[in-house]
């Protein structure tokens, strides 16, 4: 699996074609296929041919390009595999190439009013997204992120240093896009900024995320999940996987079973991306602090859907100067 998750995030369109000796299709790979091998608990060495799709959907070298379109439309893919008479691979389509690429309405929320208390001294005369990876602003890097996926419509939450961030966005006319800000007079967690946003603006699902995350999840995939499961809420969840540094005793009252030596734990953490349905927006006042997973909770407790998005991609939460550090390794990379 780890080396399937390495060539999606290598490769542009988001798909490996798995074929046997002669070249001849066997399966196909998607982000689908891995989020749901993740969270079935598959280890990393699992092989490809027990989570791949086995009965893929592809074309003839011959194809007509309305009849591609419709067959991907009609499937709901957006790359398929192109074969010869002997099923052999000779290429692949995607649904962008063959369309003129959309724009998405859906509006984007980047929270970008905290105070990067823990990489100080650096945030003294900088707000923590405005501290540079490479030569680009965290916050920037995030938000060409969306833009290389259709995405136009911004909001970006501000408090600390707030003039900074509006001064060097504006009005995002720069990237081609369009940027409103809502300011937080007092912090008001990431929920309660949610009730700053213009209801009359928010009428399609929000995608909401932190301004210190560095991350190359499919945004596009992230909101196809959350409406194809009919969710209220969609929360982005990642893997953290953490070395306990000592033996591990496993008994049964008292008597000894054995010793795990350094075992690793593995769990799923709030990755800080989240797709929120435009009702959660209208009934937020923004006049008291709530924070994301009180928000959830509570939407949980009224019997709301709720689901969660396993993402397999880079993610890095930029939280200390080590963070730092290793984001600008990993760009070098």
């Amino acid at each position: 699996m780890k080396g399937a998750i390495n060539n999606l995030e290598i490769g542009m369109n988001r798909i490996s074609i798995v074929v046997d000796d002669s070249g001849k299709i066997m399966g196909t790979i998607t982000d689908g296929d891995i989020r749901r091998a993740i969270l079935a608990d598959l280890p990393m060495e699992t092989k490809v041919t027990k989570f791949m799709n086995e009965k893929p959907t592809y074309i003839d070298s011959n194809f007509i390009k309305e009849e591609a379109i419709k067959l991907m439309t009609e499937k709901d893919i957006f790359q398929i595999p192109i074969v010869d008479k002997n099923k052999k691979i000779v290429g692949l389509e995607t649904l962008h190439n063959l369309l003129d690429k959309k724009k998405l309405d859906n509006p984007v929320f980047l929270m970008a009013g905290g105070f990067g208390k823990r990489l100080n001294p650096l945030t003294h005369k900088v707000p923590k997204p405005l501290l540079k990876v490479g030569s680009k602003p965290i916050l920037e890097r995030i938000m060409l992120r969306f833009v290389e996926e259709g995405f136009h419509n911004f909001f970006i939450s501000t408090h600390y240093m707030a003039e900074q961030i509006v001064d060097y966005f504006k009005d995002g006319s720069e990237w081609g896009i369009s940027i409103k800000y809502v300011h937080e007079d007092e912090p008001l967690g990431t929920g309660g900024a949610l009730g700053l946003l213009p209801k009359s603006d928010i009428n399609k699902p929000l995608i909401m995320m932190n301004g210190d995350l560095l991350s190359e999840v499919n945004f596009k995939e992230l909101l196809r999940f959350h409406e194809e499961t009919k969710a209220i809420a969609t929360m982005g969840i990642s893997q953290y996987k953490f070395q306990i540094p000592y033996g591990v005793v496993v008994r049964e009252d008292e008597k000894f079973i054995r010793i795990d030596e350094k075992p690793s734990q593995k769990f799923f953490i709030n990755a800080g991306i989240y797709v929120l349905d435009p009702s959660i927006i209208h009934n937020q006042k923004g006049d008291s602090f709530l924070d994301m997973p009180t928000l959830l909770n509570n939407l949980n407790k009224e019997k709301s859907k709720v689901n969660v998005f396993p993402i397999h991609e880079y993610w890095l939460d930029v939280g200390q100067p080590k963070d730092l550090n290793k984001a600008e390794e990993d760009l070098k990379e």
